[in-house]
């Protein structure tokens, strides 16, 4: 196939494109910066310059690409959800008409009671980010127009050497406080995934899923946040504490809320559905090789 893909310089799309590479497959990457061009074109992948601000993009989006991935990516303080939903629209006429492939990734972010599983359905109406979720849903949708659409569930952490996500957060909260804290009894749980094990669901989601299928790339379905607070201690070098519910805003931040969220994952179905079996190191291994340690001022 012949990819465009979105977010090809990021932290996982960086990892999609050697993936997809090395499967055999063309790559065209979306950069808006020189710095993001310079990084997929070394990356061995064609690139094609512009931005989902910029509606023009949809009408030079490169015509001989017989898929798309499009990563709808968090963002804590402004909403792209109307921007994403746009991407997905126009995005979804052409590949309507071509009756080709595309697939989007996403995270969730709500505590559920239950596992989150592949069956999961998007509901917009009761999302945290409503036009987020309807994008989803707009693209889960064009299944029944012969669009062989799909959606990758990202782990909240999806960590590796490099990471600059919530754990990474995490960790620069940890050295600054000078304590590893974790909210109440740390029993609540987050999914992870290695972003190889991740890039590599990703490829599989594009050449297999069928149509209108959810997958979730989680590895591990549940991690007690303890558990993470303990492993940062242990990293750093500082105390392991328990924060009360209520004081958890002025320890972490904006972060208090993703912490203290339970979002155990099933990937039951996914791994059955697509043959995906994780073959990298977990979350706890992966903090026990020091990388997330160290020093960026050093």
């Amino acid at each position: 196939m012949r990819v465009f893909l979105t977010g090809a310089s990021g932290w996982i799309g960086a990892a999609v494109v050697p993936e997809l590479l090395g499967a055999g497959h063309e790559v065209v990457g979306l950069a808006r910066s020189d710095a993001a061009a310079a990084a997929i074109m070394a990356a061995g992948a064609e690139v094609f310059r512009g931005s989902l601000d910029d509606p023009r993009v949809f009408a030079t989006e490169p015509h001989s690409v017989t898929a798309s991935c499009t990563w709808l990516q968090p963002r804590f303080f402004t909403d792209g959800g109307g921007r994403e939903n746009r991407s997905q629209r126009h995005r979804g006429h052409r590949f309507g008409v071509q009756r080709e492939r595309s697939t989007l990734g996403r995270r969730w972010r709500r505590p559920r009671a239950l596992p989150r599983t592949g069956r999961d359905r998007e509901r917009p109406a009761r999302a945290r980010h409503p036009s987020r979720s309807a994008s989803v849903a707009y693209a889960l949708s064009l299944a029944h127009s012969g669009v062989r659409s799909s959606c990758v569930r990202f782990a909240p952490t999806v960590h590796g050497d490099g990471d600059h996500g919530f754990i990474a957060t995490l960790v620069g909260i940890a050295r600054a406080k000078g304590t590893s804290g974790y909210v109440g009894d740390g029993a609540n749980c987050w999914p992870a995934v290695h972003r190889l094990d991740a890039a590599r669901l990703v490829r599989l989601t594009l050449e297999g899923a069928p149509a209108g299928t959810s997958v979730h790339a989680v590895a591990e379905p549940g991690i007690a946040t303890r558990a993470i607070a303990e492993a940062i201690g242990s990293g750093l070098g500082v105390p392991v504490v328990s924060i009360p519910s209520d004081e958890a805003g002025d320890h972490f931040g904006w972060m208090s809320r993703f912490f203290a969220m339970d979002a155990t994952a099933s990937n039951t179905i996914t791994r059955e559905l697509l043959s995906w079996e994780p073959t990298h190191q977990g979350l706890l291994a992966d903090l026990s090789e020091g990388h997330y340690f160290k020093d960026s001022a050093g």
